[in-house]
Protein backbone atom coordinates (compact mmCIF):
# COMPACT_ATOMS: atom_id res chain seq x y z
CA UNK A 1 0.00 0.00 0.00
CA UNK A 2 1.19 3.28 -1.01
CA UNK A 3 2.04 5.98 1.48
CA UNK A 4 0.34 9.20 1.41
CA UNK A 5 3.24 11.65 1.38
CA UNK A 6 1.85 14.14 3.63
CA UNK A 7 2.46 11.35 5.87
CA UNK A 8 5.75 10.82 5.72
CA UNK A 9 8.03 11.71 9.03
CA UNK A 10 10.86 13.82 8.43
CA UNK A 11 12.89 12.37 11.15
CA UNK A 12 12.94 9.23 8.76
CA UNK A 13 15.25 11.16 6.22
CA UNK A 14 18.13 11.78 8.66
CA UNK A 15 22.00 10.93 8.59
CA UNK A 16 25.37 11.87 10.64
CA UNK A 17 27.01 15.04 8.55
CA UNK A 18 29.62 15.83 10.26
CA UNK A 19 30.65 19.64 9.79
CA UNK A 20 34.17 18.27 8.38
CA UNK A 21 32.18 16.57 5.72
CA UNK A 22 30.76 19.93 4.56
CA UNK A 23 32.80 20.83 1.73
CA UNK A 24 33.83 24.82 3.01
CA UNK A 25 35.31 25.55 -0.99
CA UNK A 26 35.28 23.89 -4.10
CA UNK A 27 38.60 21.71 -5.79
CA UNK A 28 40.52 23.96 -8.03
CA UNK A 29 39.35 22.47 -11.16
CA UNK A 30 36.12 21.31 -10.92
CA UNK A 31 35.80 18.39 -13.35
CA UNK A 32 38.03 16.89 -10.73
CA UNK A 33 35.37 16.40 -8.08
CA UNK A 34 34.54 12.51 -7.54
CA UNK A 35 31.34 11.03 -9.01
CA UNK A 36 29.24 8.69 -7.36
CA UNK A 37 27.23 6.73 -10.18
CA UNK A 38 24.08 4.58 -8.93
CA UNK A 39 22.95 2.57 -11.97
CA UNK A 40 19.85 -0.15 -11.27
CA UNK A 41 20.94 -0.38 -7.05
CA UNK A 42 24.51 -1.24 -8.05
CA UNK A 43 26.64 1.79 -6.38
CA UNK A 44 30.11 2.82 -7.74
CA UNK A 45 32.79 5.78 -7.91
CA UNK A 46 34.45 7.70 -10.89
CA UNK A 47 35.85 11.04 -11.63
CA UNK A 48 32.94 13.60 -12.37
CA UNK A 49 35.07 14.22 -15.51
CA UNK A 50 34.19 10.47 -16.81
CA UNK A 51 30.53 11.71 -16.44
CA UNK A 52 29.70 11.56 -20.35
CA UNK A 53 30.94 7.44 -20.35
CA UNK A 54 27.71 6.47 -18.37
CA UNK A 55 25.46 8.38 -20.28
CA UNK A 56 23.87 6.79 -23.62
CA UNK A 57 24.04 8.11 -27.21
CA UNK A 58 20.82 9.77 -28.29
CA UNK A 59 19.34 11.60 -24.85
CA UNK A 60 18.99 14.63 -23.86
CA UNK A 61 20.20 16.52 -20.59
CA UNK A 62 18.89 19.49 -19.44
CA UNK A 63 20.90 22.34 -17.34
CA UNK A 64 19.46 24.89 -15.58
CA UNK A 65 20.79 28.57 -16.60
CA UNK A 66 20.13 30.81 -14.00
CA UNK A 67 22.62 33.42 -12.43
CA UNK A 68 23.20 34.42 -8.69
CA UNK A 69 22.97 37.54 -8.16
CA UNK A 70 25.00 39.51 -5.53
CA UNK A 71 21.42 39.60 -3.27
CA UNK A 72 23.19 40.86 0.28
CA UNK A 73 22.96 44.78 0.86
CA UNK A 74 24.57 46.20 3.03
CA UNK A 75 23.48 49.59 4.98
CA UNK A 76 25.16 51.19 8.64
CA UNK A 77 22.85 53.41 10.67
CA UNK A 78 23.92 56.30 11.98
CA UNK A 79 23.97 54.67 15.80
CA UNK A 80 26.88 52.45 13.69
CA UNK A 81 23.94 48.84 13.67
CA UNK A 82 25.04 47.50 10.27
CA UNK A 83 22.06 46.05 8.60
CA UNK A 84 21.73 43.52 5.94
CA UNK A 85 18.97 43.56 3.07
CA UNK A 86 19.12 40.01 1.60
CA UNK A 87 16.90 40.82 -1.82
CA UNK A 88 14.44 37.56 -1.94
CA UNK A 89 12.53 38.21 -4.69
CA UNK A 90 11.29 40.90 -7.12
CA UNK A 91 8.07 42.84 -6.45
CA UNK A 92 7.40 45.96 -8.48
CA UNK A 93 8.28 45.17 -10.86
CA UNK A 94 7.73 41.82 -10.51
CA UNK A 95 9.54 40.46 -13.73
CA UNK A 96 13.57 39.61 -12.35
CA UNK A 97 14.54 41.63 -16.31
CA UNK A 98 12.37 44.39 -16.00
CA UNK A 99 13.13 45.05 -12.25
CA UNK A 100 16.99 44.75 -12.87
CA UNK A 101 16.34 47.47 -15.55
CA UNK A 102 14.87 49.78 -13.29
CA UNK A 103 16.49 53.28 -12.70
CA UNK A 104 15.46 55.59 -9.90
CA UNK A 105 13.28 52.48 -8.07
CA UNK A 106 12.54 48.97 -7.33
CA UNK A 107 10.92 46.50 -4.66
CA UNK A 108 12.15 43.93 -3.76
CA UNK A 109 10.48 40.95 -0.73
CA UNK A 110 13.61 40.78 1.61
CA UNK A 111 15.18 38.84 4.91
CA UNK A 112 16.22 41.62 7.04
CA UNK A 113 19.61 40.93 9.53
CA UNK A 114 19.68 42.92 12.29
CA UNK A 115 16.11 43.41 12.34
CA UNK A 116 15.80 45.14 15.97
CA UNK A 117 17.50 47.70 14.75
CA UNK A 118 15.63 48.68 12.20
CA UNK A 119 12.47 49.90 13.94
CA UNK A 120 11.72 52.39 11.61
CA UNK A 121 13.14 55.27 9.03
CA UNK A 122 15.02 54.89 5.96
CA UNK A 123 18.62 53.66 5.58
CA UNK A 124 21.05 55.36 3.11
CA UNK A 125 24.17 54.81 1.97
CA UNK A 126 26.34 57.05 -0.75
CA UNK A 127 28.05 54.51 -3.39
CA UNK A 128 29.69 55.22 -6.97
CA UNK A 129 28.60 53.12 -9.32
CA UNK A 130 29.80 53.44 -13.24
CA UNK A 131 31.84 56.96 -12.15
CA UNK A 132 28.49 58.14 -11.20
CA UNK A 133 27.73 59.19 -7.75
CA UNK A 134 24.69 58.76 -6.27
CA UNK A 135 22.58 58.02 -3.10
CA UNK A 136 20.88 54.61 -2.72
CA UNK A 137 18.15 54.59 -0.02
CA UNK A 138 15.85 51.65 1.70
CA UNK A 139 12.61 52.02 3.16
CA UNK A 140 10.74 49.15 4.90
CA UNK A 141 7.31 48.30 4.18
CA UNK A 142 4.76 45.39 5.00
CA UNK A 143 6.03 42.18 6.09
CA UNK A 144 5.21 39.05 4.38
CA UNK A 145 5.78 36.20 6.89
CA UNK A 146 9.61 36.43 7.36
CA UNK A 147 10.53 38.60 4.91
CA UNK A 148 9.54 42.01 4.15
CA UNK A 149 8.95 44.84 1.10
CA UNK A 150 11.48 46.94 0.96
CA UNK A 151 11.39 50.26 -1.28
CA UNK A 152 15.33 51.18 -3.05
CA UNK A 153 15.62 54.78 -4.76
CA UNK A 154 18.13 55.92 -5.80
CA UNK A 155 19.02 59.45 -7.36
CA UNK A 156 20.97 58.82 -10.89
CA UNK A 157 18.96 57.54 -13.32
CA UNK A 158 21.82 56.37 -15.51
CA UNK A 159 22.35 53.74 -13.15
CA UNK A 160 20.20 50.67 -13.03
CA UNK A 161 19.35 47.98 -9.89
CA UNK A 162 21.47 45.47 -11.76
CA UNK A 163 24.60 48.03 -11.61
CA UNK A 164 23.98 49.02 -8.47
CA UNK A 165 23.68 44.87 -6.81
CA UNK A 166 26.72 44.10 -9.30
CA UNK A 167 28.86 47.28 -6.96
CA UNK A 168 27.27 47.03 -3.91
CA UNK A 169 25.95 43.47 -3.61
CA UNK A 170 27.48 40.73 -1.73
CA UNK A 171 27.05 36.96 -3.16
CA UNK A 172 24.89 34.71 -0.72
CA UNK A 173 26.86 31.74 -0.61
CA UNK A 174 24.70 28.83 1.72
CA UNK A 175 24.45 29.79 5.69
CA UNK A 176 26.11 26.05 6.24
CA UNK A 177 29.38 27.04 5.22
CA UNK A 178 29.59 29.25 8.04
CA UNK A 179 31.87 31.62 6.66
CA UNK A 180 31.63 35.10 4.81
CA UNK A 181 31.68 35.14 0.90
CA UNK A 182 35.59 35.87 -0.45
CA UNK A 183 36.15 36.77 -3.88
CA UNK A 184 36.88 33.55 -4.86
CA UNK A 185 33.00 32.66 -4.70
CA UNK A 186 31.92 35.06 -7.58
CA UNK A 187 33.25 32.78 -10.15
CA UNK A 188 32.77 29.40 -8.36
CA UNK A 189 29.92 29.87 -6.83
CA UNK A 190 28.35 30.26 -10.59
CA UNK A 191 28.14 27.62 -13.21
CA UNK A 192 29.98 27.88 -16.44
CA UNK A 193 26.68 28.21 -18.22
CA UNK A 194 24.67 30.92 -15.65
CA UNK A 195 22.77 33.66 -18.24
CA UNK A 196 19.79 34.82 -16.89
CA UNK A 197 20.13 36.96 -13.58
CA UNK A 198 17.64 35.57 -10.24
CA UNK A 199 18.78 33.33 -8.11
CA UNK A 200 20.25 33.94 -4.53
CA UNK A 201 21.65 30.47 -4.45
CA UNK A 202 23.40 28.15 -7.16
CA UNK A 203 22.08 25.25 -9.01
CA UNK A 204 25.01 24.01 -7.31
CA UNK A 205 24.73 19.90 -9.60
CA UNK A 206 26.09 22.01 -12.50
CA UNK A 207 29.44 23.25 -10.54
CA UNK A 208 31.09 20.65 -11.66
CA UNK A 209 30.63 21.15 -15.58
CA UNK A 210 33.69 23.01 -17.38
CA UNK A 211 33.85 23.22 -20.92
CA UNK A 212 36.07 19.78 -21.55
CA UNK A 213 33.08 17.73 -20.15
CA UNK A 214 30.68 19.80 -22.64
CA UNK A 215 32.98 18.66 -25.06
CA UNK A 216 32.71 15.01 -24.49
CA UNK A 217 29.56 15.05 -23.75
CA UNK A 218 28.82 16.52 -27.44
CA UNK A 219 31.66 13.42 -28.67
CA UNK A 220 29.55 10.94 -26.77
CA UNK A 221 26.03 12.44 -28.82
CA UNK A 222 24.51 13.52 -25.83
CA UNK A 223 21.99 16.56 -26.64
CA UNK A 224 21.44 19.43 -24.25
CA UNK A 225 19.09 22.28 -23.62
CA UNK A 226 18.58 24.79 -21.16
CA UNK A 227 15.67 26.32 -18.90
CA UNK A 228 15.39 28.82 -15.96
CA UNK A 229 14.46 28.33 -12.31
CA UNK A 230 15.38 31.22 -9.85
CA UNK A 231 16.43 29.72 -6.52
CA UNK A 232 15.01 31.01 -3.51
CA UNK A 233 16.29 31.23 -0.23
CA UNK A 234 13.43 29.01 0.90
CA UNK A 235 15.69 25.97 -0.93
CA UNK A 236 17.43 25.84 2.59
CA UNK A 237 14.02 26.22 4.85
CA UNK A 238 14.27 23.62 7.08
CA UNK A 239 11.20 21.08 7.83
CA UNK A 240 10.51 21.88 11.19
CA UNK A 241 7.18 19.98 11.33
CA UNK A 242 7.21 16.46 11.97
CA UNK A 243 4.60 15.34 9.03
CA UNK A 244 5.78 16.81 5.29
CA UNK A 245 2.27 17.51 5.18
CA UNK A 246 2.71 21.16 7.60
CA UNK A 247 5.53 22.16 5.48
CA UNK A 248 5.18 24.49 2.72
CA UNK A 249 6.87 24.79 0.18
CA UNK A 250 8.70 28.11 -1.17
CA UNK A 251 7.30 29.40 -4.79
CA UNK A 252 9.88 29.17 -7.78
CA UNK A 253 9.39 30.73 -10.65
CA UNK A 254 10.64 28.84 -13.79
CA UNK A 255 10.94 30.02 -17.53
CA UNK A 256 10.95 27.32 -20.52
CA UNK A 257 11.67 28.59 -24.09
CA UNK A 258 9.40 26.81 -26.48
CA UNK A 259 12.48 24.94 -28.38
CA UNK A 260 12.93 23.44 -24.83
CA UNK A 261 9.87 21.97 -24.90
CA UNK A 262 9.61 20.86 -28.80
CA UNK A 263 13.46 19.26 -27.67
CA UNK A 264 11.40 17.13 -24.94
CA UNK A 265 9.16 16.28 -27.14
CA UNK A 266 11.47 14.93 -29.63
CA UNK A 267 13.17 12.75 -27.29
CA UNK A 268 9.39 11.09 -25.91
CA UNK A 269 9.65 13.64 -22.95
CA UNK A 270 13.15 11.77 -21.38
CA UNK A 271 15.69 14.02 -19.45
CA UNK A 272 18.39 13.17 -17.82
CA UNK A 273 18.16 16.64 -15.42
CA UNK A 274 21.06 18.49 -13.87
CA UNK A 275 20.22 19.45 -10.57
CA UNK A 276 16.79 19.28 -8.06
CA UNK A 277 16.03 22.68 -9.61
CA UNK A 278 16.03 21.45 -13.40
CA UNK A 279 14.16 18.00 -12.25
CA UNK A 280 11.33 20.13 -10.36
CA UNK A 281 11.05 22.51 -13.47
CA UNK A 282 10.81 19.83 -16.10
CA UNK A 283 8.25 17.77 -13.64
CA UNK A 284 6.13 21.04 -13.15
CA UNK A 285 6.15 21.03 -16.49
CA UNK A 286 4.03 17.64 -16.80
CA UNK A 287 1.38 19.11 -14.73
CA UNK A 288 0.86 22.71 -16.22
CA UNK A 289 0.53 19.80 -19.22
CA UNK A 290 -2.46 18.02 -17.19
CA UNK A 291 -3.69 21.47 -16.21
CA UNK A 292 -4.38 23.07 -19.92
CA UNK A 293 -5.43 19.63 -21.01
CA UNK A 294 -8.54 19.66 -18.37
CA UNK A 295 -8.69 24.07 -19.12
CA UNK A 296 -7.07 24.47 -22.87
CA UNK A 297 -7.97 28.34 -21.19
CA UNK A 298 -6.35 28.80 -18.51
CA UNK A 299 -4.47 31.79 -17.16
CA UNK A 300 -0.87 32.18 -16.28
CA UNK A 301 -2.02 32.08 -12.55
CA UNK A 302 -3.91 28.78 -12.93
CA UNK A 303 -0.87 27.23 -14.41
CA UNK A 304 0.95 27.84 -10.99
CA UNK A 305 2.08 24.10 -10.05
CA UNK A 306 0.79 23.68 -6.05
CA UNK A 307 2.43 22.05 -3.96
CA UNK A 308 0.18 18.77 -3.60
CA UNK A 309 -1.02 19.20 -7.10
CA UNK A 310 0.54 16.08 -8.52
CA UNK A 311 -0.94 13.53 -5.56
CA UNK A 312 -4.23 15.23 -6.12
CA UNK A 313 -4.50 14.75 -9.93
CA UNK A 314 -6.81 12.38 -10.87
CA UNK A 315 -6.03 12.69 -14.93
CA UNK A 316 -2.93 10.82 -16.31
CA UNK A 317 -1.95 11.78 -20.03
CA UNK A 318 1.06 10.60 -21.57
CA UNK A 319 4.32 12.78 -20.71
CA UNK A 320 4.52 13.57 -24.62
CA UNK A 321 1.18 14.55 -24.57
CA UNK A 322 1.43 16.95 -22.10
CA UNK A 323 3.90 18.76 -23.93
CA UNK A 324 2.40 18.79 -26.30
CA UNK A 325 -1.02 20.57 -24.71
CA UNK A 326 1.87 23.44 -23.34
CA UNK A 327 3.37 23.87 -26.55
CA UNK A 328 -0.08 24.54 -27.67
CA UNK A 329 -0.68 27.01 -25.01
CA UNK A 330 2.36 28.85 -26.14
CA UNK A 331 1.27 28.81 -29.77
CA UNK A 332 -2.51 30.08 -29.03
CA UNK A 333 -0.66 33.04 -27.12
CA UNK A 334 1.69 34.01 -29.46
CA UNK A 335 4.65 33.24 -26.62
CA UNK A 336 8.37 31.59 -27.38
CA UNK A 337 8.99 31.03 -23.16
CA UNK A 338 6.67 29.61 -20.75
CA UNK A 339 6.75 32.21 -17.68
CA UNK A 340 4.95 29.70 -14.50
CA UNK A 341 5.96 29.18 -10.90
CA UNK A 342 5.86 26.32 -9.07
CA UNK A 343 5.86 24.97 -5.59
CA UNK A 344 5.70 21.05 -6.46
CA UNK A 345 7.58 18.69 -3.36
CA UNK A 346 8.67 16.01 -4.74
CA UNK A 347 8.62 13.33 -1.90
CA UNK A 348 8.80 9.03 -1.90
CA UNK A 349 5.10 8.30 -3.60
CA UNK A 350 5.99 10.67 -6.19
CA UNK A 351 5.19 9.05 -9.90
CA UNK A 352 8.64 10.42 -12.26
CA UNK A 353 7.03 11.81 -15.38
CA UNK A 354 9.78 12.79 -17.56
CA UNK A 355 12.78 12.60 -15.16
CA UNK A 356 14.94 9.64 -16.27
CA UNK A 357 18.24 9.86 -14.48
CA UNK A 358 19.69 13.14 -12.57
CA UNK A 359 23.05 14.74 -11.63
CA UNK A 360 22.85 16.04 -8.11
CA UNK A 361 24.82 16.80 -5.33
CA UNK A 362 24.53 15.31 -1.51
CA UNK A 363 22.15 16.97 0.25
CA UNK A 364 20.94 18.07 4.19
CA UNK A 365 19.70 15.71 6.37
CA UNK A 366 15.58 16.17 6.83
CA UNK A 367 15.66 18.15 3.42
CA UNK A 368 12.94 18.31 1.00
CA UNK A 369 15.56 17.57 -1.55
CA UNK A 370 16.71 14.27 0.11
CA UNK A 371 13.02 13.10 -0.35
CA UNK A 372 13.04 14.19 -4.05
CA UNK A 373 16.03 11.73 -3.98
CA UNK A 374 14.18 8.92 -2.45
CA UNK A 375 11.55 9.15 -4.62
CA UNK A 376 13.86 8.98 -7.73
CA UNK A 377 15.65 5.98 -5.98
CA UNK A 378 12.52 4.13 -4.68
CA UNK A 379 13.78 4.68 -0.81
CA UNK A 380 17.50 3.79 -1.54
CA UNK A 381 18.85 7.16 -0.43
CA UNK A 382 20.08 5.53 2.94
CA UNK A 383 22.73 3.44 1.17
CA UNK A 384 23.72 5.98 -1.42
CA UNK A 385 24.64 8.26 1.15
CA UNK A 386 26.07 5.42 3.56
CA UNK A 387 28.44 4.72 0.68
CA UNK A 388 29.45 8.53 0.16
CA UNK A 389 30.31 9.15 4.12
CA UNK A 390 32.07 5.49 3.96
CA UNK A 391 34.03 7.00 0.86
CA UNK A 392 35.50 10.39 1.38
CA UNK A 393 32.89 12.06 -0.53
CA UNK A 394 32.46 15.75 -0.01
CA UNK A 395 28.79 17.09 0.83
CA UNK A 396 26.33 19.89 -0.13
CA UNK A 397 26.77 23.06 -2.18
CA UNK A 398 30.94 22.43 -2.95
CA UNK A 399 31.18 19.01 -2.16
CA UNK A 400 31.19 16.06 -4.49
CA UNK A 401 28.01 14.64 -6.89
CA UNK A 402 26.23 11.51 -7.81
CA UNK A 403 24.49 10.31 -11.34
CA UNK A 404 21.95 8.28 -10.49
CA UNK A 405 19.75 5.63 -12.67
CA UNK A 406 17.24 4.37 -11.10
Amino acid sequence: MKVNPKNIHISEYNYPLPDERIAKFPLANRDESKLLVYRHGEISEDSFSSLPNYLDKGSLMIFNNTKVIQARLHFRKETGALIEVFCLEPIQPNDYVLNFQQTEHAAWLCMIGNLKKWKEGTLKREMEVKGKALTLTATRGESVGTSHWVDFRWDNPEVTFADILEVFGELPIPPYLNRDTEESDLSTYQTVYSKIKGSVAAPTAGLHFTPAVFEALLQKGVDVEELTLHVGAGTFKPVKSEEIADHDMHTEYISVSRNTIAKLIDYDAKAIAVGTTSVRTLESLYHIGVTLANNPNASEAELHVKQWQPYEQKEHIRPVVALQKVLGYLDRNGLDTLHSSTQIIIAPGYDYKIVKAMVTNFHQPQSTLLLLVSAFVKGDWLRIYDYALEHDFRFLSYGDSSLLIP
